[in-house]
């Protein structure tokens, strides 16, 4: 009786569970000790398909013939030392010819390579016409590293039909155990990948929501393909300043989603589609949905969310044309979404003089069509909580969502329309990090500063940071860099702005804020460019963050379209008709 099942390797599981999952049953095995864990499950599952080959260059000709015959991609796997060196020939005869061979090397790990392990070879780089990717699946220790290596197996699997297809590398580490016992592949995530010649899978029933991450401009054809999908499937695109898209099914659910007790104004989607690139919306790990399809040209898995399904490998106005249907016209979601969102704003006490208070000052005051850039961590989540006018531009770097160049992307924008007001909002630390370029003799008077200037890394000092968390005041003098800069010097920063040509604006409370905010919302261009500095306690950005996330709010029971007197005190005109206007 046979009593062998599985490996217990997590990775030889995940491996053979997605191979399982995509069809990929053929497979050559070349004998050796290393791949013991691979060979040895396989051939108790009567799924696969197993040929032997004592020889790994007739092996890999082998799966050539196989694969240009059968069709379908066929799986080598070999042991160490010089193995896999002979899998060269037949995966050079692959590369060219566009067949579909899935390489599995065995390997005891790349931290024996250079310490005279007998027959351990250095597979970290290999030829570039010899395989299309190459990845590497180490036995992982928790879930967050099986998550890696379903989406390495996902990538690899899906490089092998991508673009005519062609041969893949993995190089499977191992520690060569003898245990069997797992009776059970674990369940895992399988991506698959559509084209614009493929039969396109159908829209689940249920609630949908298009996701934005940073975005280039979008075109007018595309915010009339995605206004054409939400109308056929009552769907809400979901928005933060990054986002650029400023159509008429927009939410931007910041606030909302930051409550630390508040339900969810979306409740779980039966399907997020995805576009854009990287997202430093603070809500964006809040959002609860079943499934999860990417849209993106580049055809690339790219998972943030870790409920990837389906990658469209097209563009967004071609994907959301195929699923729209002209005349459609519904609104019922984004309507009852955004009397849930925007009905908390509501609920906004008085707010310590703070990034957050100035923020909801400046944000509805913004001149027409002018661009807002706003620099990183609490500064982006302060100015995300309010709605802009609808003419207002934003934009942030949230590539990689550093510090360091904030100030040279406002002023390299400035440049394009030297008519068009150009606003950033910075924080002291990223202000002072890129300032040099205040001095290029090509700024513009259209530019507008306004440096909040608490003199410490405030991010690091929030409540729910873990540097605070862990430290509390201990952060202040190398984790939050308290002190640099002048110590929030009164002159520091006006005479250089003065000295460079630029206007200086300050303000220490909230009464010399609003009195300077006249003049530096100013819709005509002034003279000379201008620096807001504005200074504010870091005991009181903690405050008021904590106060904003911890509202008293009930989404049930409040209706946006008819906001509070009592709140106009505190928000102001401009914001609440601002909001209004959101909440149509």
């Amino acid at each position: 009786m046979n009593n062998k099942y599985y490996s217990s390797e997590r990775n030889v599981q995940i491996l053979l569970a997605l191979l399982k999952r995509n069809g990929i049953k053929k497979v050559i095995v070349s004998p050796g000790g290393t791949n013991i864990c691979f060979v040895g499950s396989i051939q108790n599952d009567p799924f696969f398909e197993i040929y032997s080959s004592v020889d790994e260059r007739s092996a890999a000709y082998m799966a050539c013939g196989l694969a240009a015959e059968s069709g379908e991609p066929v799986v080598l796997s070999c042991t160490m030392s010089t193995a896999s060196r002979n899998y060269y020939p037949g995966m050079t005869e692959a590369y060219y010819r566009k067949l579909p061979v899935l390489a599995i090397t065995s390997h005891i790990g790349s931290n024996h390579i250079g310490n005279l392990r007998s027959q351990v070879i250095d597979r970290r780089i290999i030829p570039n016409d010899v395989a299309q990717m190459s990845v590497e699946l180490p036995i992982p220790k928790d879930e967050s590293e099986d998550f890696f290596v379903e989406m390495e197996v996902n990538r690899a699997i899906l490089a092998l039909k991508n673009f005519g297809s062609g041969p893949v590398h993995i190089n499977l580490i191992t520690t060569c155990n003898q245990d069997f016992t797992i009776k059970e592949l674990p369940l895992v995530q399988t991506i698959r990948r559509y084209q614009a010649w493929d039969q396109l899978p159908e829209i689940p029933q249920g609630k949908v929501g298009v996701f934005v991450g940073v975005h280039r401009k979008f075109t007018e054809s595309q915010v009339s393909a995605i206004e054409r999908f939400c109308a056929t499937h009552d769907a809400v695109v979901i928005c933060d300043h990054t986002s650029g898209y400023y159509g008429e099914y927009r939410l931007q659910p910041t606030l909302v989603q930051l409550q630390k007790n508040a339900e969810s104004p979306l409740d779980v989607l039966d399907l997020m589609i995805h576009i854009g690139e990287t997202s430093a919306a603070t809500f964006a790990g809040t959002i609860q949905t079943k499934n999860i399809w990417r849209v993106s040209e580049d055809g690339e898995v790219r998972n943030p969310f870790k409920k990837l399904s389906k990658i469209f490998q097209m563009s967004e106005e071609m994907f959301f044309t195929a699923y729209s249907k002209r005349g459609a016209d519904k609104h019922d979601f984004i309507d009852a979404c955004r009397e849930k969102c925007y009905a908390i704003y509501e609920q906004i006490p008085e707010l310590p003089f703070s990034n957050i208070w100035t923020a909801m000052q400046l944000s509805s005051r913004l001149p027409e069509k002018s661009l807002l850039h706003i620099s990183a961590s609490n500064t982006r989540r302060c100015w995300n909580i309010f709605p802009l006018p609808e003419t207002v531009e934003s934009s942030c770097n949230v590539g990689c969502c550093g510090i360091d160049g904030c100030t040279s992307t406002l002023i390299g924008a400035s440049l394009v329309n030297p008519k068009r007001l150009c606003y950033l909002v910075t924080g002291d630390l990223a202000f002072f990090y890129d300032i040099n370029v205040l001095g290029n003799r090509h700024v513009g008077n259209n530019v507008r500063i306004l440096l909040i200037n608490n003199g410490v890394g405030t991010e690091f000092k929030m409540n729910s940071h873990n540097s605070y968390m862990a430290f509390k005041e201990d952060v202040n003098e190398y984790m939050a860099a308290e002190g640099h800069f002048g110590r929030k010097s009164p002159c520091l920063v006006k005479h250089f702005a003065e000295d460079l040509g630029f206007e200086y604006l300050t303000a220490s409370t909230k009464n010399e804020f609003m009195q300077a905010l006249d003049k530096f919302t100013n819709p005509s261009l002034s003279d000379k460019p201008i620096i807001f500095e504005v200074f504010t306690d870091a005991e009181l950005e903690r405050e008021a963050l904590e106060i904003m996330t911890t509202l008293d709010y009930d989404a049930k029971t409040l209706a946006t379209h008819k906001l509070k007197e009592t709140a106009k005190s505190v928000l102001g005109k401009n914001l609440i008709n601002t909001i209004r206007k959101f909440s149509k």
